[in-house]
């Protein structure tokens, strides 16, 4: 983001944040507050003189906590920079010292300084005893440190950094800083873990027999015998997971674009159930149906004498269930790619006398290969990632996401086996990741430019076609009779003894009463069910804007380290969530960040968790739009901010659709990070759903989860209808004017528009 060079006083930038700096450090309180900041509860508890609840300036004053002085001292030292021009080398180089110095000690005295004093033996020695200590960081910290932060990108950006681009260096910055301290930071503590023995030692003869072990990579199975290693088992499921949903998920989105389907909104609907739902419910409804005394297994065995077995417990029931949960996953991803396709080169195509087949494979399904590598990716990683499902039907086929669990939590509790096994599912992700790079390699998939498009897609084949509606059909077919399934049993009594029908178990989860004070919610289920919803609502625009904004950043700007800020995004997906509410618990119980226990943790591992699918729904249609839209934009005097916002930003509605969608859903259907999370303040409805799950009261889980889907389909509507759909083309699928829009959706800055001067 470009701005004016100010010659009078202090940049204004500079201003807005060392404002921000000495609000933290000289207004609010310095340390968390246990009862909730927004409560206010501490304006009337002794603040500002309780220690509890004083700002560090006047902790400062009154002669405590005086390694906090230097953060004071580092704000006011802008104030150097009074009248000097924003081109002056000093400018630059002053905010990254400050901004640098300032951040690295604000980590520096958290990290080393907690409730006991000395965080590290070697700091007792060299200073001695500390007479005094320090609890979590709390909103005072967090503006002082956000202030530092941007006074370093302010500074960067004035010695041209990424061509002296304030939003782009301040958006790095902000991405770089969030992703180590919360995705990295509690990472690596967790697999520091892996080289340390049952005494409490570190040896690397025990971390290296423990990865090559043959439990991890045997491969009986292919001699004859019963099992392979974990990590074969996880390696195979992923391949087949990814394929087969980015088969399924561009057979629904050439479905509802290139066939002429009338009820395109409901099969869109449709497709989305299945992400809705908590993986243990359609575990459950699998069971239930195929399982050994299930009705469909039942049924055919008497029908054609068929001896019943337990064939749906291993791979067979992962990849149904897996299939069922994670092709939305590639529907969503793979619907606006399909959408981008230019229809002026389809048509090119067309009159150059190819047929509507060598049209689809020569030009078509090429330029949707980033779309269909982001679902592979995505699918992959989420097979490989996935606890509930094989929790409810693995078996004897053992997965690495609960091997993790069973180690973290089981009899053995060895944590450092857990680490290890976390190592081995990142190695498959990075090999993932780095397959589908080479796949795409250097080429250009660009159909989208500054020129109207009056085109229209043709449709498919029509062997295509009828290939695509039989698959598309068989699955929907399925996905209802899951889903039948799930209903059905929310009203039956108890599944397999009493089929009668009753709303019991609707009423003691969700009952409503009035009493004095009003509205009574005396149903079990409504507190968790309050808290879900608020924690989705909260946590979901929040990972769709961190993962846009970091889609923009990988796609569209050049600077160094991008290959491993682009692995750094996507690591959280590749570590299974039961890692990530370990390492959560580990990194976050104690100071500096003390978030154990509260809603803020929840958000957090639901932002970082969720980030990578908005970051590659963006990437792959963010790969599709022409850079000169941008160059245009720039050129007619507006800065990156609002190219990104009026030009790049409206272009990207099926990214933000799939991001606003998949992580408000993950949200609120979460299991295996959240476990170890939830508090008896903030439970969530999936810990409440296992609870009844664990006490045999199937049909109180089965109703909460078919209300949930309920719930979670009338938000999911609702965002798409705010967000809206993007048309690139003057006319509709059939040459309608009005059902395609003549309206445009991307509005460029005229050329006299000034350019927004602040920054960061």
């Amino acid at each position: 983001m470009r701005s004016r060079d100010f010659s009078g006083g202090l940049h204004p930038t500079v201003i807005l944040w060392v404002a921000v700096g000495l609000l933290g450090f000289a207004v609010l309180p310095w340390y968390g507050v246990e009862d909730g900041f927004f409560g206010l509860s501490w304006l009337f508890e002794g603040y500002p003189l309780d220690s509890e609840f004083a700002p560090a300036l006047i902790l400062n004053l009154k002669g405590e906590k005086l390694w906090l002085a230097p953060l004071g001292l580092l704000l006011a030292t802008p104030l150097l920079l009074w009248g000097r021009r924003k081109s002056d080398p000093l400018f630059g180089r002053l905010l990254v010292a400050i901004g640098a110095a300032g951040f690295a000690w604000l980590l520096f005295q958290g990290f080393a300084i907690g409730l006991r004093g000395w965080q590290f033996g070697w700091l007792h020695s060299l200073f001695g005893d500390l007479d005094d200590r320090q609890f979590g960081m709390g909103y005072g910290a967090l503006l002082v440190g956000l202030a530092f932060l941007f006074l370093f990108s302010l500074g960067f950006a004035a010695r041209g950094a990424v061509g002296g681009d304030v939003f782009v260096v301040s958006t790095i910055a902000f991405v770089v800083a969030s992703v180590g301290l919360f995705i990295f930071m509690p990472i690596l503590q967790m697999l520091a873990n892996a080289l340390i023995t049952e005494d409490g030692t570190y040896s690397l003869t025990t971390f290296l027999g423990k990865l090559f072990s043959a439990r991890l990579w045997s491969l009986d199975c292919l001699a004859g015998g019963s099992r392979c290693g974990v990590a074969w088992n996880s390696l195979f499921l992923a391949v087949l997971v990814g394929v087969l949903t980015t088969v399924l998920g561009l057979v629904f989105a050439l479905m509802v674009t290139r066939t002429g389907f009338r009820y395109g909104k409901l099969l869109r609907a449709l497709t989305v159930l299945p992400i809705i739902t908590p993986p243990f419910v359609i575990g459950l409804a699998i069971i239930l149906l195929f399982g050994l005394s299930g009705a469909v297994t039942q049924t055919f065995s008497e029908l054609f004498g068929i001896q019943p077995t337990r064939w749906i417990y291993g791979l067979p029931g992962l990849l149904i269930a897996q299939l069922l949960a994670f092709t939305p996953i590639a529907f969503l991803v793979l619907i606006g790619v399909v959408e981008g396709v230019s229809p002026s080169m389809e048509e090119a195509a067309q009159t150059l006398r190819a047929n509507r087949w060598q049209t689809f494979w020569t030009v078509s399904l090429p330029l949707m290969r980033p779309g269909l590598a982001n679902a592979f990716l995505l699918g992959f990683i989420e097979s490989m990632a996935d606890f509930g499902n094989p929790l409810v039907l693995g078996g004897n086929f053992d997965v690495l996401s609960t091997e993790i669990f069973f180690a973290i939590v089981g009899a053995q509790n060895d944590e450092a086996q857990a680490a290890i096994l976390a190592l081995v599912l990142l190695a498959f992700t990075l090999l993932a990741f780095y397959a589908q790079r080479f796949w795409l390699g250097k080429k250009s998939y660009t159909t989208m430019s500054g020129k109207g498009d009056a085109g229209v897609h043709p449709e498919l084949p029509t062997g295509l076609k009828r290939a695509v509606y039989g698959a598309a059909g068989f699955w929907v077919a399925f996905t209802i009779f899951i889903y039948a399934t799930i209903f059905y049993g929310s009203f039956v009594k108890l599944w397999g003894v009493d089929h009668s029908l009753t709303f019991a178990h609707y009423v003691k989860a969700f009952a409503v009463g009035w009493n004095e004070f009003g509205i009574h919610w005396k149903g079990s289920a409504w507190s968790s069910f309050w808290t879900t919803l608020q924690i989705a609502l909260i946590s979901s625009p929040l990972t769709a804007a961190i993962g846009l904004l970091t889609a923009y950043l990988l796609v569209r700007q050049n600077f160094a380290g991008k290959n491993a800020f682009e692995f750094g995004t996507m690591l959280s997906f590749a570590i299974p969530g039961t890692v990530i509410g370990v390492s959560y618990v580990i990194a976050f119980n104690v100071p500096p960040i003390e978030l154990t226990g509260t809603g803020i943790i929840l958000v957090l591992s639901f932002i970082f968790r969720n980030m990578p699918v908005g970051v590659r729904a963006g990437v792959a249609s963010m790969s599709q739009i022409d850079k000169s839209l941008d160059e245009s934009s720039l050129t007619l005097g507006a800065n990156s901010w609002q190219t990104f916002r009026k030009v790049v930003l409206p272009l990207l509605r099926p990214a933000i659709v799939a991001a606003l969608v998949y992580s408000f859903v993950r949200a609120m259907t979460a299991i295996s990070a959240i476990i170890f999370l939830v508090s008896a303040r903030y439970d969530m409805s999936t810990s409440y759903i296992v609870g009844r799950v664990e006490n045999n009261e199937y049909g109180i889980a089965i109703a909460y989860s078919a209300v949930l889907i309920g719930v979670m389909l009338v938000v999911v509507g609702l965002m798409q209808l705010v967000v809206g759909r993007r048309n690139i083309g003057r006319r509709g699928q059939h040459g309608d004017p009005q059902s395609g829009g003549w309206r445009s959706n991307v509005s460029l800055p005229a050329r006299n528009q000034p350019a927004f001067s602040g920054g960061g």
